[in-house]
């Protein structure tokens, strides 16, 4: 009997090559990418049974840098419970997966040469030559890819008309024409159960399109549950799960790309500590693969683990020196670090190896706008939407570049392009709220930020931005600034800004105790990073007040013992306070003209 790894590469073998010859190319390329990142000696397999949250999750780390929004010896340091020494066939928890058997492909029959030229014009991108060549063709597969190259006319139609329209990055009501016909065709192939499972993919597509998300999600799931190889279906499936209960409610068999499935939907669903495990259990089998590698790593740039991110990343450019997926995380990282050196490095390889891939733009315009020259930025931008209009990160990049070049009209567009292709962009979110604050209009910022809060809970920066709203002068809602900035402070603040803005509040709403509490927790946060400056300073002075006014005169005398080390107005204000503690210690009045009255 072969073993668990053996099953999968001759599956993945197979499922390559039928993929390939319906032109459903990048899920052939994930196939093949994948087979040979099959571990030849790894024993650990994939867990069906990984559905609990990892509890050895830790609370820091988890905050998006909300302008750029993620080795070897990364191979050798697995996470806590993320190894096994089980035999590959045998997940974790005894679970098994299900065997799918791999179709056979009905491709030459009577009508085979007629496909292989179908295919040719396919290739080259004349579609309705390869519909009309299948026009009479009855078996599944040609069905399938005439009804495939009748969707790809109506596409190129529409993208042609937005362009007439429009231009190349305007608005347009454009619709794909074919959809109507190919609804009708392929829900009639369905009901009389002459079609396959790259049928039922098709047709999600066209259900999807046409905004039926229920019954595409349905059509969807049948799909990858009779042929689970097809990476492109379980992509569209994904796009579709907006929630974790729409997740959880997928019918779903349990084959063993349904952990793949689960980790990138997780990853989406800013789940991170779900997906981290399910893809560290996949290296167990899938070890050498650059797919799962690019996806921890993303996930290790969204939970702000920078350092192991890069790592991941520099491996990966080692392994595989041409490589241009993933590598627009890669540069977003390399911005947040403001690694200039080790971005432009990567911008001149990426130009090189092709310069008119998307994400090869937009690590070019991630270059310059590290530089400071956001024009050039936002012409790579453009360049990258040129070549693919539904690039989301390209949108809310561009949009932060239109905010420094204080393009709002521009900024704002951008922002809405990005929340129409995905409403769970949570930095378009936030971009639109920080452009209607600046434009003086709180509420209209207040509904953006608490989109984007809801989004991502456990951003600090989120709440401290809302925070900052509702203490702006239109608003002064004090009490509601407080909540925020106490939700921050939970959500691992590590600039520290809710903690100081937290004292300061309640300072001015007179409750000296609670900022005292806030203004230790901030002097004893500065202190661990060894942070000096103004805050440090006031919380001191602060702390020094709020004591010598209740009696603590020790711990007064400590925190005014402490401003004498800094020079300016507050040194000479401790001075006084010494003085005047040192004179109620010893129980002498105090020295003032009162005394001396008559």
């Amino acid at each position: 009997m072969a073993s668990a790894k053996e099953t999968y590469r001759a599956e993945l073998r197979a499922a390559a090559r039928q993929l390939g010859e319906r032109c459903l190319y990048s899920a052939a390329k994930w196939a093949a990418e994948l087979l040979v990142g099959v571990d030849l000696d790894a024993a650990p397999a994939p867990s069906a049974a990984m559905d609990s949250p990892s509890s050895s999750s830790a609370a820091a780390g988890r905050l998006l840098h909300l302008h750029r929004s993620g080795g070897s010896s990364f191979r050798h340091r697995p996470r806590p419970g993320g190894g096994s020494s089980s035999e590959a066939g045998t997940p974790l928890g005894g679970v098994s997966y299900v065997s799918t058997p791999i179709p056979d492909d009905d491709a030459f029959d009577s009508g085979g040469d007629k496909y292989l030229l179908a295919k040719t014009y396919f290739d080259c991108r004349e579609y309705r030559r390869a519909a009309h060549v299948l026009q009479n063709q009855a078996g599944r597969k040609a069905v399938f890819l005439r009804c495939y190259a009748l969707y790809m006319a109506g596409e190129k139609r529409k993208e042609a008309e937005m362009i007439e329209l429009e231009g190349s990055l305007g608005k347009s009501n454009a619709v794909n024409q074919e959809l109507v016909a190919l609804e009708r065709e392929l829900s009639t192939h369905r009901r009389t159960g002459s079609i396959d499972s790259f049928g039922l993919y098709l047709y999600g597509l066209v259900l999807r399109d046409k905004g039926c998300e229920g019954l595409a999600r349905t059509i969807l799931v049948e799909s990858v549950n009779s042929y689970p190889w097809n990476w492109s279906a379980w992509s569209e499936l994904q796009s579709l799960c907006t929630s974790s209960d729409i997740l959880n409610n997928l019918n779903l068999k349990n084959h063993w790309m349904k952990d793949f499935f689960l980790a990138s939907t997780y990853l989406e669903l800013k789940m991170h500590e779900e997906a981290l495990k399910r893809y560290e259990r996949l290296m167990g089998v899938f070890r050498c693969s650059g797919y799962i590698q690019a996806q921890i790593a993303t996930v290790q740039y969204s939970m702000r683990d920078l350092d192991e991110a890069e790592m991941i990343f520099e491996e990966l450019l080692r392994t595989d020196p041409f490589r241009v997926d993933s590598m627009d995380i890669y540069s977003n990282l390399l911005y947040a670090k403001e690694s200039l050196t080790a971005l432009s490095f990567l911008a001149h390889r990426v130009f090189l190896t092709d310069k008119y891939r998307p994400e090869s733009c937009c690590i070019i315009a991630n270059y310059y706008s590290l530089k400071g020259q956001h024009e050039k930025s936002v012409l790579y931008f453009q360049r990258a939407l040129k070549l693919n209009r539904k690039y989301l990160s390209a949108w809310t990049l561009m949009g932060h570049e239109y905010v420094e070049l204080k393009n709002t009209p521009a900024a704002i567009d951008a922002y809405r392009r990005a929340v129409d292709i995905n409403p769970r962009d949570f930095r378009a979110w936030y971009g639109l709220g920080q452009i209607y604050e600046m434009m003086g209009m709180p509420f209209y910022a207040l509904y953006y930020f608490r989109k984007s809060s809801y989004l991502q809970p456990n951003d600090a920066r989120l709440w401290i931005a809302m925070a900052q709203c509702y203490e702006s002068d239109p608003l002064q809602m004090i009490e509601e600034a407080i909540k925020c900035y106490e939700r921050a402070a939970n959500s691992n603040d590590t600039e520290g800004i809710a903690l100081h803005q937290l004292a300061k509040l309640h300072g001015m709403l007179g409750q000296s105790e609670e900022a005292a509490v806030y203004y230790k927790k901030d002097l004893e946060r500065m202190e661990v990073e060894e942070r000096q400056g103004q805050n440090f300073v006031e919380a001191l002075l602060f702390l020094a007040k709020h004591y010598k006014s209740i009696g603590s005169f020790e711990e007064a005398e400590h925190y005014c013992t402490r401003l004498l080390d800094y020079a300016g107005p507050e040194k000479e204000t401790a001075k006084n306070m010494l003085q005047g503690i040192k004179r109620l210690q010893s129980g002498f009045p105090s020295m003032d003209i009162d005394h001396f009255a008559l």
